[in-house]
């Protein structure tokens, strides 16, 4: 996984880079996103307010997030994806649903642990 630095310009912008700069001080940031490496189907109890049937909460980094995204255009399976590191949505609702590693995949009321092309469709064929 990259390395990730914060730092503050001369204007006071705070940013993040993956390369800290030479010129000014930064700070280390720590990640805690997991991958998951297994696969996981479980009921989706919760409303997230998806008018979507697909929704996967991923991170660039994230080889298993590429594969299934890979899947999902081979596939023409229409989805939503919101990166748990960039997007204000993804932090709050990867938060709501207790994520503890990525992707997250919302297959309806089914929640998705990881990624498998067996265990999706068995998810989104129901």
């Amino acid at each position: 996984m990259a390395q990730i630095y914060k730092w503050v310009d001369d204007e006071g912008n705070v940013h993040f880079t993956d390369l800290p700069p030479a010129d000014k001080k930064t700070e280390q940031v720590a990640t805690q996103i997991n991958t998951y490496e297994s696969t996981e189907l479980m009921d989706l109890n919760r409303d997230f307010g998806q008018s979507q049937k697909i929704i996967m909460y991923s991170t660039i980094w994230c080889g298993v997030c590429k594969k299934a995204k890979k899947y999902f255009e081979k596939n023409r399976i229409a989805y939503v994806e919101y990166d748990v590191e960039k997007s204000e949505k993804g932090k709050r609702d990867f938060k709501k649903l207790g994520g503890k590693g990525v992707p997250v995949i919302l297959v309806g009321d089914k929640r998705l642990n990881g990624f498998s092309k067996e265990r999706f469709e068995a998810a989104y064929k129901k």
